[in-house]
C-alpha cells in the first residue's frame, strides 16, 4: 500500500547545530520543492557581502533609475548553480510566466524581468535574491531530518523577507517552540 507522500515545499528547514557541513551552518532554508525525486531550497539568512544589487544589475546591464529604485539584498542561497539567480517573493506579483507559486503567500521567479522590476520600484510587495540553491537527491532530505541535522517549521514573512539576517535562526527556532540555548550539538536519538 502507497502511502502518499508528505511534501514539506513551502516550510523552513531549521539547521541543528551538530550541521557537519559549514555551508549550512545556522542555516534557514527556505523548502520550494520537495517530493519523491528530492528537493530543492533556497537558505534565507546568509546575505553575500562582496556583492551588492546594484552592482549585479550593473553586472546584467539592468539599469536603475535615478528616482524610485528598490535595493534587495542579494544572498547566497544554496551551493549549487552558484551563478543562477532566484527571487523569492511574496505572492501579489506573477511575471510573465517563469514564476513558481509554492503555496498562497509565496513564489519563485528566476527571470531577468523580476530583476528589472525590482530595480525600477515596481514588483513584488517582498522580496529577496539568492544565488544558487540547496538540493536533496531522492530520500536524502529525509534521511538527514532522520539524522537530527534539520527541524521543521512554519515559513513566515518576517524571516522570509526581512532584513535582519543574524536573527532568522533564532527566530525560526522559536516559532516552533524551542530554545535555542537548549539545543544540544551532539546529535543523538532517544
Amino acid at each position: 500500500m502507497n502511502t502518499p507522500y508528505a511534501s514539506l515545499a513551502g516550510k523552513l528547514l531549521i539547521a541543528m547545530p551538530a550541521m557537519g557541513d559549514p555551508r549550512f551552518e545556522r542555516s534557514v532554508v527556505y523548502l520550494c520543492a520537495h517530493g519523491e525525486d528530492g528537493a530543492m531550497g533556497i537558505i534565507v539568512n546568509k546575505p553575500v557581502t562582496e556583492l551588492r544589487f546594484a552592482d549585479l544589475l550593473a553586472q546584467l546591464g539592468i539599469p536603475r533609475p535615478d528616482k524610485g529604485a528598490r535595493d534587495i539584498r542579494v544572498h547566497f542561497g544554496g551551493p549549487v548553480e552558484g551563478g543562477r539567480g532566484f527571487v523569492l517573493h511574496s505572492g501579489d506579483y506573477e511575471g510573465d510566466g517563469g514564476s513558481m507559486r509554492i503555496d498562497e503567500d509565496v513564489s519563485m521567479t528566476a527571470t531577468l524581468d523580476i530583476l528589472r522590476r525590482i530595480a525600477a520600484g515596481q514588483g513584488p510587495k517582498s522580496s529577496m535574491l539568492a544565488l544558487g540553491y540547496a538540493g536533496w537527491g531522492p530520500g536524502q532530505l529525509e534521511q538527514e531530518i532522520g539524522q537530527n541535522a534539520w527541524l521543521t517549521g512554519p515559513a513566515r514573512s518576517e524571516i522570509l523577507f526581512g532584513r535582519a539576517n543574524e536573527h532568522k535562526w533564532t527566530a525560526a527556532l522559536k516559532a516552533i517552540g524551542v530554545d535555542p540555548q537548549t539545543l544540544s550539538s551532539s546529535a543523538g536519538h532517544a
